[in-house]
């Protein structure tokens, strides 16, 4: 395709360009017309880098703390990971090869309209079990150190969710578990999680607002909109400004 300048160098030399008084020329777009498609042209851009490349998401829940706050909003990368094709149900080749520590969003195996955030312990073909709270991975302890447990229990008391029976992970498929070991539905509730559910990865913070979750998590018109409100008004004093542009 030609640009205007171009075309404009392709003219023959000898010709002269002499504009036209024709009253049935078409007249020139107006502003709206032009500020229209462009706006039409910005929106297609953006509709195609939330869909294949990146995507700004919002954390609501628990789960990740301490490695990932309520009202955490982050910055996702999805090219990598086989973003679907709307409407087609078709999806591009995954590039990447998911590893135990990684951090992923993913459908919801139980209701995939759902997104959640959780960290891979396993992947396909290991042999996992949990004891005393302390993952082992083909009978080798792992080392956990962004593993948050808040529950104190007497010594030698640990809660159900701290013991696990060894299990083989699918192929194809990952266990994954929350930061926050005591306040987090994971794969020790509901299974594995298929790797084609995966959507992405998350990379950085680029906004962190410390309201509860409760106040997120409400879609009430009244609440919400009282919310939003609140964040005006306290936008500066509860903006954790030290999260801003972490990397995950």
């Amino acid at each position: 395709m030609l640009s205007r300048s171009s075309i404009q160098q392709n003219l023959p030399r000898s010709q002269n360009v002499i504009p036209s008084d024709d009253s049935s020329a078409k007249p020139t777009p107006t502003f709206w017309r032009q500020a229209s498609g462009r706006l039409l042209i910005t929106a297609m851009v953006l509709f195609g880098l939330r869909t294949f490349v990146c995507e700004a998401s919002m954390v609501p829940t628990g789960s990740m703390e301490g490695t990932i706050l309520v009202g955490d909003h982050l910055f996702l990368d999805k090219l990598l990971y086989g973003p679907e094709i709307p409407l087609l149900n078709w999806r591009l080749p995954m590039l990447k090869t998911i590893h135990r520590g990684d951090i992923i969003v993913f459908r919801y195996p139980r209701n995939p309209a759902e997104a959640f955030l959780k960290r891979v312990v396993a992947v396909g073909g290991d042999r996992l079990a949990i004891r005393h709270g302390v993952v082992y991975i083909n009978s080798q302890p792992v080392d956990e150190p962004y593993a948050v447990h808040h529950d104190h229990l007497p010594r030698g008391i640990y809660p159900a969710r701290d013991e696990m029976d060894e299990v083989l992970v699918p192929q194809d498929s990952l266990f994954v578990m929350g930061d926050n070991r005591d306040n987090s539905s994971d794969s020790r509730e509901w299974g594995f999680v298929p790797v084609n559910n995966v959507i992405g990865e998350p990379i950085f913070v680029y906004w962190s607002y410390d309201a509860p979750s409760s106040r997120w998590l409400n879609s009430s018109l009244g609440p919400q909109m009282a919310f939003y409100a609140s964040i005006a008004g306290n936008f500066f004093s509860h903006t954790r400004w030290a999260r801003t542009g972490m990397l995950l």
